[in-house]
């Protein structure tokens, strides 16, 4: 699994990040989280890098992930550019070479974007995940993260009873107002098309910032009418997915007018092409964040040190490094519902 050209070696290795606890969505329930490493030598320095393929999401979930994997370790003298170009169809592996490339040639190879973040400066604010479960269990999540600082919560909906979650919603509303506390719902696709505009409609009346992809991804004519007719903004996630051309990318903006996009750089190219549709989408007006996609703290750690650079002060969906029982120990902590890089931590990345 390694070879030599040009005098830089590359490795990868795999690796399962085990949850806490399961973690629900409407697709299912989460207990392990594969992942795999990039590991570049050249002249004594090491750069890392993660490629966080998400099997039954990711458009990379594909037999042959390892043999890609070997073959851009055996041809890493290409360079990253021409790697990610020829490896477009494969957006969790470009993310792995650029963050490692990236890491290569930093003084520090955890440090790789230099910003006032990393120096323990300034934070990111981010949303409260309430995983899936049964009433009491996500009321005891929102508790917990409104009372430790969060003022923005995101809720996965959609597979438990309907009217249990706008319970739940209730719940939340009567106690803290719009001032206080920003709600988003994700429903990974769950609402049939014939029922999602009365359903967006109940939503909307506990006053939420938006919904993430109301129904599942690729019915064109039916999201691109909810987001012109729906009371509740409608953020594009899944819908993203596969799709790796700017001219395909403008179409999909410009055909179904989303109010938001969300970005999760391994499920979408990479930094270029999630930069590719950031550009698009504010051509069009289209707000966007950035999430992960339960990477490990490697690959967290690029995606947030990426993210503050851009300067997008809406709360970022990067609160996921504390869900693992085997994640590497990290500068990353989450306080008063953001993320900061707290410089006295060391990294412990040890495979």
């Amino acid at each position: 699994m390694s070879i030599f050209e040009n005098q830089m070696k590359a490795t990868y290795q795999r690796y399962i990040l085990n949850f806490k606890r399961p973690s629900g969505t409407s697709r299912g329930v989460l207990i392990t989280k594969e992942t795999w490493f990039i590991t570049l030598e050249h002249d004594g320095k090491i750069g890392i890098g993660e490629c966080g393929v998400f099997r039954g999401l990711s458009v990379d979930d594909v037999p042959n992930y390892e043999e890609k994997l070997k073959w851009a370790c055996d041809n890493i003298h290409l360079g990253v550019d021409i790697l990610v170009r020829e490896l477009v169809e494969l957006p969790s592996i470009q993310i792995g070479l650029e963050t490692a490339f990236q890491s290569l040639i930093s003084e520090d190879s955890f440090n790789i974007f230099p910003s006032k973040f990393v120096l323990g400066l300034d934070s990111i604010n981010i949303n409260g995940l309430i995983w899936m479960g049964d009433e009491a269990f996500m009321r005891q999540q929102i508790i917990q993260k409104i009372e430790t600082g969060f003022n923005c919560i995101k809720l996965k909906i959609g597979a438990i009873d309907f009217q249990t979650e706008l319970n739940i919603l209730k719940f939340i509303r009567k106690e803290f107002s719009v001032s206080d506390i920003e709600l988003r719902v994700d429903a990974n696709g769950a609402f049939d098309p014939d029922e999602a505009l009365e359903k967006l409609k109940r939503l909307s009346e506990y006053e939420l910032h938006s919904i993430e992809q109301p129904i599942k991804p690729q019915q064109f004519d039916d999201i691109a009418k909810l987001c012109e007719v729906s009371p509740l903004d409608i953020a594009l996630d899944e819908e993203l997915i596969g799709v790796f051309f700017d001219n395909q990318k403008e179409k999909l903006i410009s055909t179904i007018k989303p109010q938001y996009i969300i970005l999760k750089p391994t499920l979408v190219g990479g930094f270029v092409g999630s930069e590719s549709w950031i550009n698009i989408a504010e051509k069009h007006n289209v707000k966007w964040w950035i999430t992960s996609a339960l990477e490990s703290n490697i690959g967290l750690n690029a995606i947030a040190q990426w993210t503050y650079t851009l300067n997008n002060k809406m709360p970022q969906g990067l609160g996921t490094g504390s869900l693992f029982t085997n994640n590497f120990p990290s500068p990353l902590t989450v306080k008063n519902g953001t993320l900061r890089y707290d410089i006295k931590q060391n990294w412990n990345f040890n495979l």
